[in-house]
């Protein structure tokens, strides 16, 4: 390969850490994911086939790190040390239930259908955006992102029902009993 890590640092650190700081909270975790980034460029580089391919080959190996920041995260949240008693009662909101537990349902999506829904919507890219990070077509890009809510969707309304206000914001949800899943 005629790229070494050097070259690549000096080509793209700048833009990279101006990417990452665009998706994630403080420019610290920037700093560190940008290092993460170039450990794992400076440790793949020999699986680069395409030197022609440089530029999208890096900003896909940031995505991946982002995406593994974002996840480490998750299976860390901490849980605080006051938590109501079992008589508090808290009102919560279905739509705040269901939002929560959507990632996983987007977790669970194929690879560029899960990739281009964090992108646009947990990351807010974008359409465009996401077209020129992947290197695809516009048109590829929104289809992509539709057939990800599509999915989605289809999950949702298999195992639930909904109600939904004038708004058309989602005011309650159930989900399907066992006599339902039987009917049509």
């Amino acid at each position: 390969m005629s790229h070494s890590t050097e070259i690549v640092w000096e080509h793209f650190s700048a833009r990279l850490l101006s990417f990452i700081h665009r998706r994630v909270e403080d420019l610290p975790t920037a700093e560190d994911l940008l290092q993460e980034v170039f450990l794992r460029i400076h440790t793949r580089m020999e699986t680069l086939k395409d030197e022609s391919r440089l530029e999208s080959w890096v900003y896909q190996i940031a995505r991946n790190v982002i995406l593994d920041h974002y996840r480490r995260r998750r299976d860390t949240v901490p849980v605080s040390d006051e938590l109501p008693g079992a008589d508090a009662t808290m009102e919560t909101d279905p739509a705040d239930v269901l939002a929560s537990s959507m990632r996983e349902m987007v977790d669970a999506l194929p690879e560029p259908y899960r990739e281009a829904l964090i992108l646009t919507e947990f990351e807010g890219l974008t359409q465009a955006e996401l077209a020129k990070t992947l290197g695809i077509s516009s048109s590829g890009a929104k289809s992509r992102v539709q057939r990800a809510r599509q999915k989605i969707k289809d999950e949702l309304l298999a195992c639930c029902h909904f109600e939904f206000d004038r708004s058309g914001r989602v005011i309650d949800y159930w989900e399907h009993c066992c006599c339902c899943a039987s009917h049509p």
